[in-house]
């Protein structure tokens, strides 16, 4: 489940302008005596320079066709009001994530492909993307690097967890809030990011108010592969972590630094945790229980024994984005009184 590494320095992007523009510098030009008129995007507040994924990008206007290659940016940019700048999108957007508002936008953004394959990764040429002339693409995928794209002056941005170079390590509920600052800034939307972050802030105290104060139980966060095939569990590299923690468990994989890894059924079983919970990228949630099920000995795990297992959409934990909010909601709402 790892991405290509990035090898090449990001290159800021050129925007030409437009026919408009160039004759107003023709008329400049020939009549020197003028005052210059003033830039429209400097009087905006740009350019702007951001980091991202240890890389420094800049954008000299607000970015007007989007491109989406992972959903996970989705609820931030339909909160900014900038959701319908999306010129097309690919990959799998499960409709459990959006609600009615936002899913009317998607369905007006031009799907090119939903195919991923059994772990979530998105293949989609370079040429295809292109082709949409985007100046800002969301989401990394692994034939197609933010350096490729960089070469023929598109923006890229990722979640942070999700980099290839300079991942966010300890991501937590404040990871998600500096992400929607950023968006705030890259589309001069800074009032609206506040607003949103407020909310959710708000919805993460609600939800932790619901925490038994004597819970103790412990917990797992695994990624089976359906059909058989490796399982993955989550460290304290994810936001897995913080959000179990949030809900008032243990993790038993709190001494696991790595974002995501392979683990064995004889170190679940070694661990046993009383609850676990598993992520799936799209399809049928069964399909994803009976993956664990399947698993040697997994009928020896608490955690099944007692019926403790939910199942829920990837993005409803990983990335840290405002949808772990809403994940963390429905694993209050499952395991708390």
């Amino acid at each position: 489940m790892k991405e290509l590494p990035v090898t090449r320095a990001i290159r800021p992007p050129v925007y030409k302008t437009g026919a408009l523009g160039l004759a107003a510098a023709l008329i400049l030009s020939a009549c020197s005596n003028q005052p210059a008129a003033t830039d429209p995007a400097a009087a905006a507040g740009y350019p702007v320079t951001v980091e991202n994924c240890g890389d420094e990008i800049t954008f000299d206007a607000a970015p007007q066709r989007l491109m989406l290659l992972k959903s996970a940016s989705v609820p931030a940019l339909h909160e900014l009001g900038v959701l319908d700048r999306a010129v097309a999108r690919a990959g799998a957007f499960p409709q459990a994530y959006f609600d009615d508002a936002t899913l009317a936008e998607l369905d007006d953004i031009a799907q090119l492909t939903s195919d991923v394959d059994a772990t979530g990764h998105l293949q989609i040429s370079r040429e295809v993307v292109i082709a949409q002339e985007p100046d800002l693409v969301f989401g990394e995928v692994e034939n197609l690097s933010r350096n490729s794209l960089a070469q023929v002056d598109i923006n890229l941005l990722e979640e942070p967890a999700f980099c290839s170079t300079s991942p966010d390590t300890k991501p937590d509920f404040e990871s998600i809030y500096d992400q929607l600052r950023l968006y705030g800034k890259v589309f001069d939307k800074p009032d609206e990011a506040e607003t949103y972050i407020t909310e959710l802030q708000d919805r993460v105290a609600a939800a932790q108010a619901d925490v038994a104060e004597n819970e103790n139980r412990t917990a797992a966060v695994l990624y089976p592969t359906v059909g058989g095939g490796t399982t993955y569990a989550y460290g304290t590299g994810s936001m897995a972590h913080p959000q179990l923690e949030a809900a008032g468990f243990t993790n038993v994989f709190e001494n696991t630094s790595e974002r995501v890894f392979e683990v064995s059924s004889e170190q679940l079983l070694g661990l046993d945790p009383d609850i676990i919970i598993l992520l799936h990228t799209d399809g049928d949630p069964a399909d994803v229980e009976n993956a664990l099920r399947d698993l040697p000995g997994a009928s020896d795990l608490t955690a099944v024994k007692n019926d403790q297992v939910m199942t829920q959409l990837l993005n409803f934990t990983e990335p840290a984005t405002p949808l772990s909010v809403t994940g963390l909601e429905h694993i209050v709402e499952e395991f708390q009184p």
